[in-house]
């Protein structure tokens, strides 16, 4: 409908992209900038939750930068990605790859492998706890049949490869899909020209598979990294932190500091450190993996 020059169903489409856009701004503004803002002003001042807060300039920061607790975190997030990384990468490809060959049942085995994400962390970590103890199903399968047991909790090593493993039972299912969404995108005709040039699996795999899914093995990483500076809930429950600090991971510090000890602005500051941190890591791995691959 028009009055003179003016269409009234442009006016209305305008007026609700308008609302629309101003509601996902309040939002932002609500969830995302207010406690960001918030996190700033606390890491530069001195409050512990029931006083007023004081300013106190660098003194956290300095507190922060000669915390060995807190810098021994950061070392374990790399330790941990050092089992993680190349454990998630492989169990997701060949996910990816057997959901490739399979025929019927795809969604349901699909699916079935998404649960693991959707479950409650404190449930399989509870789970996970009992089954990696010393008197556990694991231990007693390999004690009854080879005559060995493995210190999954209780050695520092193996307790850090222990939650990796739990995440990686996690995240599998949600990063082979990734994966096997770029290699459905493969165009069939560049294997069968390599079929033609009688390549090999291997060259196959490195020269033509990997670099045409990049795109989804940089996502999968950045996904891994964030994980990796955001655990929390399978060292908490699974070994809290033990042994030996070995798997005391960033946000375990920080919540520590802000709840145990009472230092919120302390915990403020780690917090932002930790993402300045993630935000630098996840940009270096970026400008040396993520490559532009076209297909013409």
């Amino acid at each position: 409908m028009k009055i003179g020059n003016i269409d009234l169903g442009e006016i209305k489409e305008s007026q609700i992209g308008a609302a629309l856009a101003i509601s996902f701004l309040l939002f932002n503004v609500v969830f995302w900038a207010y406690p960001f803002i918030w996190l700033v002003i606390l890491s530069v001042t001195e409050w512990r939750f029931f006083d007023v807060p004081t300013f106190s300039g660098l003194k956290n920061f300095f507190i922060v930068l000669n915390d060995p607790e807190f810098w021994r975190s950061v070392w374990n997030v790399i330790r941990f990605l050092g089992y993680y990384v190349p454990i998630v990468l492989a169990c997701s490809l060949g996910f990816a790859f057997g959901l490739q060959h399979i025929g019927r049942g795809k969604v349901f085995i699909a699916l079935s492998f998404l649960v693991a994400n959707i479950s409650s962390g404190v449930a399989y970590s509870l789970v996970f706890e009992k089954i990696f103890s010393s008197t556990g199903p694991l231990n007693t399968f390999l004690a009854d049949w080879f005559g060995f047991t493995i210190p999954w909790l209780s050695s520092p090593n193996m307790a850090m490869l222990s939650i990796s493993l739990v995440v990686t039972w996690k995240f599998v299912g949600y990063y082979g899909l990734i994966l096997y969404s770029g290699l459905v995108a493969i165009p069939q005709e560049i294997y069968d020209a390599a079929e033609l040039d009688n390549t090999k699996p291997l060259t196959k795999l490195f020269k033509i598979t990997l670099p045409m899914i990049n795109a989804q093995l940089v996502m999968v990483l950045v996904f891994a990294i964030t994980v990796a500076f955001g655990i929390f809930t399978e060292p908490y429950m699974i070994t809290g932190g033990g042994p030996m600090e070995s798997t005391n991971m960033p946000l375990l510090v920080i919540y520590e500091t802000a709840f145990n000890r009472l230092q919120p602005s302390r915990a403020a500051l780690m917090a932002i450190i930790i993402a300045l941190v993630s935000y630098l890591a996840i940009k270096i791995m970026r400008k040396f993996l993520e490559k532009n691959v076209e297909l013409v």
